[in-house]
């Protein structure tokens, strides 16, 4: 008996979701169950749970995390930062990128399956919506080709209706990192007359999350996201993917029904049941290899095994694995590009604790007066300096300016302690005063300033210039 022919399906050489005329087609995702499945809504959960937190929950007398961009000041999970605090994005972006670089060597796409806000919200959000109005898959293709009744319209609407609801809550508590809550509560119930550029972003990011997630969707993932395309040159052969075994898969067929005494014909474990395809949110097929459109969200993983455990077969026909482990070759983990990325990840993460680690709780600049070092007059000699005191805690402190003197001086602080609320900044007017007979110059002095915040004390030393004494 000859082997049954394979069913066509999705190209390795062009886009599923286009037809070939260039128009749009839409993809219908099966709903699929597994472990891979639940892992991820779970993980879904807790990623949007944190999102919609971080600008409701206090650290320190702040929200967890509020970017007032307005005035620049920033609070970061208890910590406080302003505008002089840039630099350590630099150590930010670096860490990130290299992590990335050192994740997508050893476990491939699994930002993009796993913890992307695109597939985050479309996946946790969007596409229960679409399930609970229009059906599953399979009566949401038979809907497509039928005409447009009351019913279906009605449908659509509310469908519609429930992405612009979501929409608007992702872009408001987007809005509230850099408003905080309370601000965008007090925003909304003034009305977007009070607050014009807030409003105008918030409906921005709305209008740009519906069509994204109600109709572009996988080509933001395809089309628009460099990532995929990228991802050849941040992989290699040991890099974990989503695969399908070839060497047990094929030759695939259905199923046949073989009479008494006739020989079966050569099968691998694959049915052919195009099920990998139907529950890919990209359309594509799994087992025409590894695929730039492939997201690694193993949602095929879980519908093959599913079929494998109806057949009585071992699951991980389609399974995590890497290019090597497909091919029947040993796996290295450890390996010269893992080293080396990840080498370069811990030089910017230690740079960055660091640098967090080390920062101080106010700042204070001790700067001489412009124009003249110093002013001789009546046998004295002054000196003028400026203080310049920010408090970066995240709560009111009181800061006392103390100045030490080797020689007898005459200091003059108009305010010896200045109350600063968080991230407020004050400068303070020094005047130091000594006689010019029998006084050496220069000679240094010191101004501490103590912190009743955090207890922490700067001591700044400074150079008191003047001419030469003029005797005993």
């Amino acid at each position: 008996m000859s082997a049954a022919p394979q069913r066509d399906g999705p190209r390795i050489d062009q886009l599923t979701s286009i037809h070939a005329d260039g128009s749009r087609l839409a993809l219908h995702p099966a709903d699929v169950r597994g472990r891979f499945i639940t892992r991820r809504r779970v993980g879904f959960a807790v990623l949007i749970a944190i999102y919609l937190a971080l600008p409701l929950v206090e650290v320190g007398g702040h929200p967890a995390v509020h970017l007032d961009v307005a005035a620049r000041r920033f609070y970061l999970f208890g910590g406080t930062y302003n505008a002089q605090d840039f630099w350590r994005v630099l150590f930010l972006l670096t860490s990130v990128g290299f992590g990335l670089l050192f994740f997508t060597a050893w476990l491939g796409r699994v930002w993009c399956g796993w913890a992307c806000p695109q597939t985050v919200f479309l996946e946790a959000l969007y596409r229960p919506i679409e399930r609970f109005f229009d059906g599953p898959r399979e009566r949401r293709l038979k809907a497509a080709k039928e005409p447009w009744t009351p019913v279906r319209v009605a449908r659509a609407v509310l469908k519609h209706g429930a992405y612009v609801a979501v929409s608007l809550l992702i872009s408001h508590a987007a809005l509230s990192l850099f408003v905080s809550a309370g601000g965008l509560v007090a925003m909304v119930a003034d009305g977007p007359v009070a607050s014009p550029v807030a409003f105008t972003w918030a409906m921005a990011v709305t209008g740009s999350l519906y069509f994204n997630f109600a109709w572009f969707r996988e080509q933001l993932c395809v089309v628009v996201c460099p990532y995929g395309r990228l991802q050849s040159a941040m992989q290699d052969r040991d890099s974990l993917i989503v695969g399908y075994d070839t060497r047990r898969g094929e030759p695939r067929g259905r199923l046949l029904k073989v009479p008494p005494g006739a020989a079966a014909p050569p099968r691998g474990d694959c049915v052919d049941c195009f099920k990998c395809v139907a529950v890919c949110p990209t359309g594509i097929d799994i087992r025409n290899g590894l695929q730039m459109d492939c997201l690694a969200c193993a949602q095929c993983v879980d519908a093959c095994d599913g079929v494998m455990d109806k057949l009585g077969r071992p699951r991980g026909l389609i399974r995590y694995d890497s290019l090597n482990g497909l091919d029947g070759q040993p796996r290295r983990v450890l390996r010269p590009r893992l080293f080396i990325y990840g080498a370069l990840m811990l030089v910017a993460v230690v740079g960055l604790t660091l640098s967090l680690v080390r920062r101080v709780p106010f700042e204070a600049n001790l700067l001489r007066f412009q124009g003249m070092p110093y002013v001789v007059e009546q046998g004295t000699v002054r000196n003028q300096f400026e203080l310049h005191l920010v408090n970066k805690n995240p709560s009111e402190t009181v800061l006392t300016i103390r100045v030490d003197s080797p020689v007898p001086a005459k200091v003059v602080v108009p305010q010896a302690q200045v109350t600063l609320a968080s991230l407020e900044s004050f400068r303070v007017p020094l005047f130091i005063t000594v006689d010019r007979s029998g006084t050496e110059l220069p000679f240094h002095f010191t101004v501490e300033v103590t912190d009743s915040a955090s207890g922490e004390v700067k001591r700044m030393e400074a150079r008191f210039l003047g001419p030469a004494p003029t005797g005993g």
